[in-house]
């Protein structure tokens, strides 16, 4: 097949084309892997470098194309669709998959539509919590693209269900959970972990890593701390991620902030850690997300404390104990002292970015046979 993958060039924090990051690379990479013939088309609102870049990915061929406003924002975005348009009528693809953000899932639906091909759009989070929601008619445009795609693909059950129940979708929706590089993150020596990343070999080590803000709900880890720190002596807090500087980490000496880590790094941190906390909050982000250090700190083997939201209780049914309520700091203290003095570590089945993405192929192949197969 000929596949068109559009998306935002930013993910994460990442370059999707340069750093090859995640789920907004692993598709389309993935889909070529099988033979596809795949055309990535980014647009940066960063303004990264523009260009084409063609990725080695036998049988198939992976492109990408980049475009970057520049300093004239708004002209370059009013022309961006009608350029998209010519670049793939060109292209002549026999599916179109969007993903990243709203404007990105409604262009998709737009280009489809004139295109006359099937249409799948991705969602990797919950996008009526971004900020571009708070824009006039925002969501009923993310709504109605939706609505009318052929194939839904959701990062969570909860939000696969929103997208049945309230959106109302008229294509199939499945979920499809962002999954790990099991390469990358696998079990580790614990201790020559520690060494590498200079923490302390001999304490217990209570840990995360990603984005330290309190709206994410780390706040509530800080305010568990000084109860854990005073309950078990032995215990360190380490963090990882970008910070807020007008909220920074516990001064403490006991707490250690190792700033962000390349993502190889980071898979050495959870080897390191004792116990792996993930805060949510229970808010639109955190009831439709799928937390992908989850899987991360999984893969690693580490036994994990949560926040009871979303997707979460359902992944870590096997270890109920380290669950704790939301916001409520003094049961995230009891759940990391029970993972610290009984440590569990969750059994979920972690399937690859091959497996995955090959059964988004199968329901591609359906969709255009189905397309082409006369009236």
């Amino acid at each position: 097949m000929r596949i068109a993958f559009l998306c935002k060039r930013r993910y994460m924090g990442k370059d999707v084309i340069l750093d090859r990051y995640a789920r907004l690379y692993e598709i389309p990479y993935q889909l070529a892997r099988r033979g596809h013939v795949v055309r990535g088309f980014c647009l940066s609102y960063h303004g990264d470098a523009e260009g084409v870049w063609a990725h080695e990915a036998e049988p198939g061929q992976l492109t990408w194309e980049s475009r970057s406003p520049g300093r004239s924002v708004l002209p370059a975005l009013a022309t961006y669709p009608r350029h998209l348009l010519r670049q793939l009528r060109a292209f002549a693809p026999d599916v179109l998959i969007a993903a990243s953000d709203i404007p990105h899932v409604a262009l998709g639906a737009w280009l489809a539509r004139r295109l006359h091909v099937p249409y799948a759009a991705d969602l990797y989070d919950n996008f009526e919590g971004f900020g571009q929601a708070r824009l006039p008619g925002m969501v009923s445009l993310l709504r109605r693209a939706v609505r009318r795609a052929d194939l839904v693909t959701t990062t969570s059950e909860p939000l696969r269900e929103l997208v049945v129940d309230t959106y109302r979708a008229r294509g199939k929706v499945l979920a499809m959970p962002s999954t790990v590089d099991k390469a990358v993150f696998r079990p580790l020596d614990r201790q020559t972990c520690r060494r590498s990343l200079g923490l302390p070999e001999g304490a217990r080590l209570v840990g995360t890593a990603g984005g330290l803000h309190r709206d994410k709900g780390v706040d509530t880890l800080y305010a568990a701390w000084p109860a854990i720190a005073a309950a078990a002596p032995d215990a360190h807090l380490v963090l990882a991620g970008p910070s807020d500087s007008a909220f920074p980490p516990p001064a403490d000496e006991r707490v250690h902030y190792l700033g962000e880590l390349p993502h190889a790094r980071t898979a050495e941190l959870f080897n390191a850690l004792d116990v792996g906390v993930i805060y949510l909050r229970d808010t639109a982000f955190g009831r439709y997300c799928f937390p992908q250090k989850a899987y991360e700190m999984l893969a690693c083997h580490l036994p994990i404390v949560a926040a009871r939201i979303g997707v979460m209780p359902q992944l870590l049914a096997s270890t109920p104990d380290g669950l704790y309520h939301a916001d409520d700091a003094a049961d995230l203290a009891r759940a990391v002292l029970v993972q610290l003095t009984h440590p569990q570590i969750a059994q979920v089945p972690i399937d690859d970015w091959s497996q995955l993405i090959g059964r988004l192929d199968g329901h591609l192949r359906v969709l255009v046979g189905a397309h082409a197969a006369p009236a």
